[in-house]
């Protein structure tokens, strides 16, 4: 998807947390876009692996303990504990 696909609010505040980084100066707006991007594509992928666990406790309802089953279940995300 191109820079019109992500909401205008989402580039916003990923600009603004670059922006808040005191060794960054510029960011290019392709620079924004990418990281917006890869952002909610890491939160999808978490978000689809915790459903996974809230099926299993046949509930349609996200609970913290399915997000934390999602995160320790995947190596890659072993930073976030």
């Amino acid at each position: 998807p191109g820079p019109a696909a992500l909401a205008p609010a989402a580039l916003a505040r990923v600009k603004a947390l670059v922006k808040a980084d005191p060794d960054v100066t510029l960011a290019s707006q392709e620079a924004v876009f990418v990281l917006a991007r890869a952002t909610e594509l890491f939160v999808e992928t978490i978000a689809k692996d915790a459903y996974m666990y809230a099926q299993q406790g046949k509930r349609k309802t996200l609970q913290r303990k399915d997000l934390d089953n999602a995160i320790e279940a995947i190596d890659e995300f072993a930073f976030l504990e």
